[in-house]
């Protein structure tokens, strides 16, 4: 199957979506102090990058176009970009904070992604090349 720009448009959707709100001022995140026992912010950083993975590598799922190699660098390129926008936040954001555990959320969202990934690609892709 051929790779169709249209199957990468959630993903660029989803990309905006991560910079802006990764990007707004401080003061227009809304506080609420019980999300932060839970640690909510680390939960949206890891649901944001793993969403990003996901869908930046459903286009090459689909094309019966990933291979393991691809779907790795797309997990690396998004955990970067999440090390990039925390640099944002501390040099360009206003009032925004600069933080090694959400890089690490970012990260970890993003390996959890490539996991899931790479088990849709050997539970049904390569099923599909078998028949």
């Amino acid at each position: 199957m051929k790779l169709r720009f249209i199957l990468f448009i959630p993903a660029i959707i989803w990309f905006i979506i991560t910079t802006v709100l990764l990007v707004l001022p401080g003061p227009d995140i809304p506080t609420i102090s019980f999300l932060d026992i839970i640690y909510f912010d680390k939960w949206v950083h890891a649901g944001l990058f793993g969403g990003l993975t996901l869908l930046f590598s459903y286009p090459f799922l689909k094309a019966n176009r990933a291979a393991k190699k691809l779907l790795i660098y797309i997990a690396i390129l998004s955990a970067l970009y999440g090390v990039a926008l925390e640099y944002v936040q501390k040099y360009a954001a206003i009032e925004r904070d600069f933080d090694y555990f959400d890089m690490l959320a970012d990260g970890v969202g993003c390996l959890i992604s490539c996991w899931f990934c790479l088990y849709l690609k050997k539970r049904f892709v390569n099923k599909a090349e078998v028949k």
